[in-house]
């Protein structure tokens, strides 16, 4: 063998291996994802199962709260971040460069009130404590209905409702305790009190210019516009996902249940959350504008600077993503 022709194979595979590199380094860009521990964030959650499939890698962190998502948005630990619309519209009116570019489940919130006490609807909460997280999409929802049955509410005593902030995790051990007297929660918590006998539903909270609240994906501008081609990857992979769950429920149980939950709640304690808390793919300018100005209107998350939903709701991502997985 020639010199020549030695040196052309080398060369052609040193061409190969540098390919081959390339193509390893691209399928492994990584997306930093923000999520919560419910039953309808599971679909999200999902995303990084599937996530080799799409050409890209999913690294996710999980977060207490949505403002805790948020925050680390702005220490820009995360690309991507989920959270009930309340903390995205707050994070933004707070200088978050982010945009809501899909929702991804619906309802989501229960008011729940011991069994025994006879309460059959906002009225009969008068003189009662109940209990809600601080700036969560439930507190807004919950200080609507108040305003709208024309009640009184302070975390103090001698208001119509004595409201206690206390985190999701806690509320339904202060309700079983009977340190509350009602609650405002998510799902599944709020499907397990029930099921467990310890609460009996009063509403959906669904009847407020909100209607169901939207849970929302918000994305960083530096993301959305920076790495374009790998947020479209992304957002291919979360319609997916979300389809997946939406089409075959029995995988949605599974993963729920058994991957995120381990075990800890329910096959009925899941039907009944999701049967709350659908997932979905959809968000309007127009949702997020009547949640900013019912904040507002209500006082929670104390907006000095409500931003306008046409200036960062930005779907454009998703239209595609959809049409994009419907022709595969």
């Amino acid at each position: 063998m020639t010199g020549k022709r030695i040196c052309n194979i080398v060369c052609k595979n040193i061409v190969l291996a540098a390919l081959c590199v390339a193509a390893s380094s691209q399928a492994q860009e990584v997306v930093r994802l923000g999520n919560l521990k419910f039953a309808h964030f599971g679909a999200v959650s999902y995303i990084k199962e599937i996530a080799p499939t799409c050409g890209i890698r999913v690294e996710e962190k999980i977060f207490a709260k949505g403002l805790d998502v948020m925050q680390a948005i702005i220490a820009g630990e995360l690309d991507v971040g989920t959270t009930a619309s309340e903390a995205a519209i707050a994070g933004r009116a707070s200088g978050a460069r982010i945009f809501v570019v899909a929702g991804f489940a619906r309802g989501g919130a229960r008011l729940v009130a011991r069994p025994h006490l006879g309460v059959k609807g906002m009225r009969d909460l008068k003189g009662k404590k109940v209990g809600v997280t601080r700036g969560g999409i439930q507190e807004v929802l919950l200080m609507a209905e108040l305003q709208k049955h024309g009640m009184s509410v302070d975390s103090a005593p001698g208001k119509d409702v004595q409201v206690i902030y206390l985190p999701f995790a806690d509320l339904n051990q202060a309700l079983m305790g009977g340190n509350i007297d009602a609650m405002m929660q998510s799902e599944p918590q709020s499907s397990q009190a029930i099921n467990k006998g310890f609460g009996s539903e009063v509403l959906k909270p669904y009847d407020t210019p909100i209607g169901e609240p939207v849970r929302t994906m918000v994305m960083t501008e530096a993301f959305y516009g920076g790495k374009r081609a790998l947020a479209e990857k992304f957002m291919r992979c979360f319609v997916q996902a979300t389809r997946t769950f939406i089409r075959h429920p029995g995988v949605a149980e599974k993963y729920v249940r058994e991957t995120i939950f381990k075990g800890q709640i329910s096959k009925d304690d899941f039907e009944d959350a999701i049967g709350n808390s659908p997932y979905s793919l959809d968000v309007t300018a127009e949702h997020i504008q009547i949640t900013t100005d019912t904040m507002v209107r209500t006082g929670v998350g104390r907006l000095a600077r409500p931003p306008l939903a046409r200036d960062w709701v930005r779907t454009d991502m998703l239209d595609a993503a959809k049409k994009s997985v419907a022709m595969q």
